[in-house]
């Protein structure tokens, strides 16, 4: 019988390549009919993420021929150019958040107390006052004005340190940096009125107690999840002393900006949105911007690199004038020891400086000898900024005619200096407690935000929810435009097991990338059978291996294998976020062109569920998604673009999202943690988890939630999932059974119980 039964599954699964007989039984085949034969040897997990490394770095490569698809300048004159690249500086403000009203006022105030004057320096040529001022509510801008004396002011200029100098230092009135790169004194003693900004530090902090990081990416990590970065709050820190300057400058005073390193980095953004700055001088901060992903978190700018190289930011500056200064940058390389991420700031060549200072002026139809766009080297790129040369250059842009002052000699003691460390902590805590308001009012943004998803009838809602599907895949996941490649299946039996045999498979995706996972198929199919496959996805580290109890995670409970023995077919796909830092830098890779990790696990997922639905023994309108962890996380993002799937079951993960990875109050928060790679720009104004479980209804869905469960409290998920609940029952008028929530007393694992029957009731498969 035990024979009979092989042959009768053998037949109907129509499977079998080569039929060799053993003691008058046929052998379970060793690949599946249609492929070709799996012969990928070694670590399959760490080839598929090579490849995805290979595919992203090549994506970075090719996005500067996508950009001008972008572009539509028109040179007929500075009005109309202004004009034609108008909404290419609305989308560079948009992804730097750069999305809040600023407070008026009247002028910076003077920072004293009855102890602690305002005056803190008096030279022969300027004062040094401790200023501040209001930019949004909550939050002010702290630096220093450099006010000339006895003398007319040429021009108004705005000196912005890199994180690591301070005001003070770049003032004189500290050590730290040399007399002959203070150029903001020099441009003091020749008569500019010089405001020097703080900006947030790169020192390791340790908020609350709690993990090391640097103080900017602290800053950055939250306000990323919700539509701002440290880098546009800084900005608009330098917009609203443009708005002061604006409106108390004379007509023939200019305003201008300048910066070393990230101070570079902020005047050259500065300068791109607002044409009111006259003049920016960009130091030892110039390149393509191709190695983005290696560069501190704080600089990662979702969707840059697909509109914007920094030729392209210079290209918005155009018609008025900008001042390149090839430099060392403020080289340092940081560990991420503690929980922030890994990077460096290393000087680019000389020759990369000059390529894309050359691509900027064809940009701007200019040559690259026009005034409007000047190119100075230190030592061929690699030595000191602020060079005399540069110097003048930009106070001859101000100020045509004025000569720059020598380095003043800043002999005399200063009054009691500022305390910087305390400063920034206050920048610190007001960015952070504006960033927090931003949380406790993103729910009603996003209720806005999905105002027009008409939940009249089934039929309106589809309609209506497809906008919102692809917002949700192109803006927030992104997808890339091309086609997936022919599957090219193969397969290699690699497990026979009493009830089910075990299949490698590989498919290919793009070019460099293919999906890898692991087939189960029951023996005890009947001839032309088709039944229900359960897409089981593993978590953080996990492989398609841990699904079938294969290795030590005892937290999924095998819980594929077991889905097999009840008769469902089961494919365990290997997601990328294995391997530590080398899974994490493809999110880095993938951010600046407007991607993420998702952006390479749909097109996976797409694939497969297609190739399954060409299996003979598999029914194509029963295929479920139900993943664990990390998976969860895939079973809120990619069910909602791979419609393939009928339903999907997020186990472990769900809850409040935003809240969980914007909140720097909540224990539970990524805020505090090492996954530097799992913020998402803009989802605190778009899609919660209740709003991405709203792209899969009206299909079935259900989430499994252990009671000790650390993700989240159950507090969380139950405000979260009610809402769900609400759009499933009271306004789509959807069975209850089709929106589910169990919760047992256990840990971060597959239970296995309800979703189990939830499985078998929406799979339409006997339970056993």
């Amino acid at each position: 019988m035990k024979c009979s039964w092989r042959i009768t599954a053998t037949l109907a699964l129509g499977l079998l390549v080569n039929h060799q007989t053993r003691a008058g039984a046929l052998e379970t085949p060793d690949l599946l009919q249609g492929t070709d034969r799996l012969t990928l040897q070694g670590d399959i997990a760490s080839n598929l993420v090579a490849g995805v490394d290979r595919f992203l770095l090549y994506e970075i490569y090719r996005s500067e021929a996508q950009r001008q698809r972008y572009w539509h300048r028109d040179y007929s004159s500075p009005a109309a150019y202004v004009k034609s690249v108008a909404t290419n500086r609305a989308s560079l403000a948009h992804i730097l958040g750069v999305r809040d009203q600023r407070v008026p006022f009247g002028s910076p105030e003077l920072e004293e107390t009855l102890s602690e004057p305002a005056l803190l320096l008096r030279t022969r040529d300027y004062d040094v006052l401790a200023v501040r001022w209001p930019v949004f509510t909550g939050v002010h801008g702290e630096g220093l004005l450099l006010l000339p004396r006895d003398r007319r002011v040429q021009a108004h200029v705005i000196a912005i340190p890199d994180p690591t100098q301070t005001p003070e230092q770049l003032a004189g009135l500290e050590p730290g940096v040399p007399p002959e790169q203070r150029y903001a004194t020099r441009l003091a003693a020749s008569g500019c009125r010089v405001l020097i900004p703080a900006v947030v530090g790169r020192e390791m902090i340790q908020p609350q107690g709690r993990g090391r990081i640097t103080a900017r990416e602290f800053v950055y990590r939250p306000a990323y999840e919700l539509g701002r970065h440290i880098i546009g709050y800084e900005v608009q820190k330098v917009l609203a002393l443009v708005d002061w300057l604006e409106k108390d400058r004379s007509p023939d005073q200019k305003i201008g900006v300048a910066g070393w390193g990230d101070g570079g980095m902020l005047a050259l953004y500065a300068a791109a949105l607002d044409p009111r700055i006259r003049v920016a001088w960009v130091s030892g901060y110039f390149s393509d911007r191709r190695s983005l992903w290696q560069e501190p978190v704080d600089r990662n700018v979702f969707g840059l690199l697909e509109q914007f190289g920094d030729a392209e930011l210079a290209s918005l500056v155009y018609s008025n004038t900008l001042i390149i200064e090839a430099a060392k940058a403020p080289e340092a390389t940081y560990s991420g020891a503690g929980v922030g991420a890994p990077s460096q700031v290393v000087t680019p060549p000389l020759t990369e400086v000059q390529s894309e200072f050359e691509k900027a002026a064809r940009l701007c139809g200019l040559k690259t000898d026009d005034a409007r766009l000047q190119f100075h080297s230190s030592s061929q790129g690699h030595g000191p900024p602020s060079t005399t040369e540069a110097t003048q250059a930009f106070l001859s842009a101000l100020s045509p005619g004025t000569a720059l002052a020598t380095p003043p000699d800043i002999s005399a003691k200063p009054n009691r200096v500022r305390d910087a460390a305390a400063r920034e902590s206050r920048q610190i805590d007001e960015l952070d407690r504006f960033t927090q308001r931003l949380l406790v009012e993103s729910p009603y943004v996003r209720q806005q935000f999905m105002k027009d998803l008409d939940t009249s009838s089934l039929e309106r809602f589809r309609q209506t929810s497809e906008r919102y599907r692809q917002i949700f895949g192109r803006d927030i996941i992104g997808q890339f435009d091309q086609p997936l490649l022919p599957f090219n299946a193969r397969t290699r039996k690699s497990y026979d097991k009493e009830k089910w045999t075990g299949y490698e498979v590989v498919l290919d995706v793009f070019p460099d990338l293919i999906a890898y996972g692991l087939l189960l198929v029951p023996k005890d199919l009947s001839v032309g059978e088709r039944r229900p496959v359960v897409v089981c996805q593993h978590g953080l580290e996990g492989r398609p291996q841990d699904t079938i109890g294969e290795a030590g995670f005892n937290f999924y409970s095998a819980f594929a294998a077991r889905l097999a023995e009840q008769g469902f077919i089961t494919f365990a796909p290997q997601n990328l976020y294995i391997f530590g830092d080398r899974f994490r830098t493809l999110q880095r890779k993938a951010n600046p062109i407007g991607k993420t990790l998702f952006s390479v696990m749909v097109p996976q997922h797409q694939q497969i569920t297609e190739w399954l639905k060409t299996l003979p023994f598999v029914d194509p309108a029963r295929i479920g998604f139900y993943g664990l962890s990390y998976g969860g996380k895939s079973a809120m993002r990619i069910p909602p673009l791979v419609t393939n799937y009928c339903l999907s079951i997020c186990s472990a993960d769900f809850n409040d999202w935003v809240w969980k990875n914007a909140s720097t109050r909540s224990p539970y928060s990524y805020a505090f943690m090492g996954e530097y790679e799992i913020f998402e720009f803009d989802l605190g104004s778009t899609f919660n988890y209740s709003e991405m479980a709203a792209l899969i209804a009206p299909r079935p869905f259900m989430v499994e939630r252990g009671h000790m469960d650390g993700v989240s409290p159950d507090e969380t998920v139950a405000y979260e999932f009610a809402k769900v609940r609400y759009l499933y029952e009271a306004q789509l008028h959807l069975p209850p059974d089709d929106c589910q929530l169990e919760v047992f007393v256990g840990p971060h694992q597959v239970h296995g119980v309800g979703t189990f029957k939830f499985l078998h009731e929406h799979l339409r498969w006997p339970e056993r």
